[in-house]
Order: structure tokens, then sequence, then C-alpha cells
């Protein structure tokens, strides 16, 4: 069961949206949406494929253009802030693609030299049990490996935030848990998470709060059990499922 929030219960505001919206032509893919997000605690944003999860976050951090609405991180814009911000953000796309042939150790280096100070990134492929795989090609790494060295990415730099999309879709059931024992260790160190998924079992292990999106509009927001109890159901895959089917 998820825990409320990190080890020190920060309710520092590390995200505020307010009425953000998002079309592309006729198609509304997000509508309105507003929500804010604390330090030392993991947030889901659900819904069926097309919801507008990817798209709500790529807005949010400013990769891709909103209509309206207002967004701060950290108390700064992310597109007018951007280097700042990105100074302390840490983010994890659905689909992430590598060169194709390129080495674990030379992503890391890569994505390491982006940062200043150059973090340490060899004791973290030691903490992710990656190092064996070291002079390896991403493309040979299995998919729960892909989703550790995503984290790593993410990581290396020691955010206050950090946006993860999807990051679990397509690993087994093993694989995943992995991967969530990462997450809480994380929010463990006060590290607030903004979590992408369409897994319920995932949310509800893992986050204190969340909302539910259908058609690009927030139909639910609250707590795991505040989820719960708007869809009707015993947990939250039936509410889920109630929610989505109407």
């Amino acid at each position: 069961m998820a825990q409320s929030y990190g080890k020190e219960q920060n309710m520092t505001e590390v995200v505020q949206v307010e009425g953000l919206s998002k079309s592309y032509g006729p198609v509304c893919a997000v509508s309105d949406l507003s929500f804010t997000v604390h330090s030392g605690e993991i947030f889901g944003i659900v819904g069926p494929n097309g919801a507008g999860k990817t798209t709500s976050i790529e807005c949010i951090l400013g990769t891709r253009r909103k209509d309206s609405g207002i967004v701060r991180m950290l108390g700064m814009d992310p597109v007018r802030d951007r280097r700042a911000v990105f100074a302390q953000v840490g983010v994890q796309f659905q689909d992430s693609a590598w060169q194709t042939g390129i080495r674990v150790h030379e992503i890391c280096r890569t994505t390491a030299c982006l940062y200043d100070p150059e973090p340490e990134w060899k004791p973290l492929l030691e903490h992710f049990d990656l190092m064996k795989r070291y002079n390896q090609p991403v493309a040979a790494l299995s998919g729960g490996e892909r989703q550790k060295l995503s984290i790593l990415l993410a990581c290396m730099h020691k955010p206050r935030l950090v946006f993860l999309d999807e990051l679990t879709t397509g690993l087994d059931p093993l694989a995943r848990r992995e991967v969530w024992k990462h997450i809480e260790q994380l929010r463990d160190e006060g590290t607030a998470v903004v979590m992408s998924s369409h897994y319920m079992d995932e949310v509800e292990q893992l986050c204190s709060r969340g909302l539910m999106l259908k058609n690009g509009r927030c139909v639910a927001i609250g707590s795991i059990a505040d989820l719960v109890a708007h869809g009707g159901g015993k947990n939250l895959d039936e509410s889920y499922i109630n929610v989505m089917g109407a």
C-alpha cells in the first residue's frame, strides 16, 4: 500500500497546474486540467490510451506548447526558466529511443555531460545492477533493464521532481515489481514523482494521490481512496472500469 508522502512528510508544492488545455485542430486532447503535486509523493495520472496522459505531461514540461493554462514547476515557468527547471527535474518519456548501437556507458556519460557539475553515474549502475551491462549495447538489455536504465538517466543528477510516462508497459510482473522498488526509493528520499499508467494495481501500490483522465478531461481527482469511491468499486481496478466504461 502506498505511503501518504515521503519520510520527511514535506508538503511543499513542486508542481502547480491550473486550467491546462491542448487541442489538435478540432480534437481536444486535454481540457481545463488542474492539480498540484507535493515533495515526497507519487502522483498518478491514469486513463486509457488516447486519454491525454502523455500530452498532459509534455505540456507541463513545456516540450509541447499548451493552448492555455498556467504551469509552475518548483515555482518556475518550465518554458521561460527552462535551464533552471531541468537542472532539478528528471524525465523519462514513453517510447524512449536511443541511437542504434549506443552502449550503456556511452548513454550514461552523454547524459551526465548535460549537467554542471557532472554527476557520478557509475555507482548508480551498481545500484541498479547494470554494471555487468557496462559495455553492452542498450538494444541488448532486457525490458526490465531498459526501464531501470531509464530511471537511472532521469535521476542521475538527484532531481527534486521526476516524470515517468508508462514506465512499466510491456514488462513482466517480476520486472514491474523491481522497477516499483526504485520508484518507492525515490519517494522515500523526498523526490516527487509524477507517473502516468494504465495499470491500476501499480497506481494503487505506489501512489498516494492521482487523477483519472477520460477523453482529455479530469473525471476524478484525490487520494486513491477517493478515486476508488468515485467509481463505486471494491478497488481501483473496478472503479476505473466503471468510470471509463460509463
